[in-house]
């Protein structure tokens, strides 16, 4: 089987942590922005080196420079396009993508059209490759309740039931969980569920498993992102089991950020064999310097070409994206 060839579903790529460094390079060359005076020194500073912290701290710096030039909608425009023609390359034929709006408006875009900027990309992907394509929009936990609920209604209103084209398909919390746990974002969870936007929760990376108990229990989270410390409760593994909650699995990025320990088994495997629904995700294709493929072939390492075909496949039914006749977020 040509893995390059099989079709492939992405859950959980941040669109800011995947612009190609020849992209954000030249954006910051033409604006005069560049951090350093050549591509190579540039790129340590927006990728993981082998000698970075394995910390998720360390991890999330990589965002600052990109942000230099994400805050004008045009650059937002090209780098999804960007992003998107990439994954088209390798295969990919449902894509979500996710970000955080507000940290792209200080140059004075509204969160509206740091949204539209994002929708109107994933547009060209769907006019060039026939690709389903959706947008998952983030609130930062460090910028507390109020602006996530500031944030689910704007999501809500560029929902994709608005849409004939790209549109919101989902709703979700990221950034540093210790001293912000999920049960805080109760309330703008709430809007998005009713908006009718599906509920992805980054939590279990950088705490322990009651973060993904809350998710699940509290703010009705469908998938969650990264979940690596479930393993410690054998209940919660039954539970995402039993109720089908899948697991977004970023394996080269939860070892750059310590959420495994390097040297170890990485959790997606011990999630398949206890039947917990998982994806074979990319988390950040330029801070972790990696792929769909890569990630692919690093499971299949492991279980075999057929249980990665497999996994793409059921992951296809996880996603947010509206299939013909469902309500969205209503599935699977």
């Amino acid at each position: 089987m040509d893995l390059l060839a099989l079709p492939k579903t992405e859950l959980h790529l941040h669109l800011d942590g995947s612009i190609p460094l020849e992209l954000t390079w030249q954006l910051m060359t033409e604006y005069g922005l560049n951090p350093r005076p050549t591509l190579e020194e540039t790129e340590r500073l927006l990728t993981m080196q082998p000698e970075d912290e394995a910390s998720l701290l360390a991890y999330l710096d990589k965002f600052s420079y990109p942000l230099w030039i994400t805050q004008f909608y045009e650059n937002i425009q090209a780098a999804t396009i960007a992003i998107l023609d990439r994954l088209a390359g390798l295969g990919v034929t449902v894509a979500e993508l996710r970000y955080s709006p507000i940290v792209h408006t200080y140059a004075g875009l509204t969160v509206r059209q740091a949204i539209r900027a994002v929708l109107s990309g994933m547009n060209h992907a769907r006019a060039a490759y026939g690709m389903q394509v959706g947008l998952i929009v983030i609130a930062m936990r460090q910028h507390g309740p109020h602006i996530a609920k500031i944030l689910a209604r704007q999501a809500i209103a560029e929902g994709q039931q608005f849409h004939t084209r790209s549109g919101v398909v989902g709703f979700d919390i990221a950034g540093a969980e210790r001293g912000n746990p999920p049960s805080l974002f109760r309330e703008a969870f709430l809007l998005a569920r009713q908006g009718g936007l599906g509920l992805t929760v980054h939590a279990g990376e950088d705490e322990g498993p009651r973060a993904v108990w809350e998710a699940v229990d509290e703010l009705g989270a469908r998938r969650i992102g990264h979940g690596c410390s479930a393993l410690q409760d054998t209940t919660l593994i039954q539970r995402l089991a039993r109720d089908r909650i899948l697991v977004e699995c970023c394996i080269t990025s939860n070892y750059q950020t310590g959420a495994v320990a390097r040297g170890t088994r990485h959790p997606i495997f011990r999630f398949l064999e206890q039947g917990v629904p998982v994806a074979i995700c990319v988390d950040n294709a330029t801070v972790s310097r990696t792929d769909i493929v890569h990630e692919s072939e690093l499971v299949a390492e492991e279980v075999g070409m057929e249980e990665v075909a497999r996994i793409h496949r059921e992951a296809r039914e996880f996603s947010f994206i509206n299939p013909a006749g469902s309500p969205p977020g209503d599935h699977p």
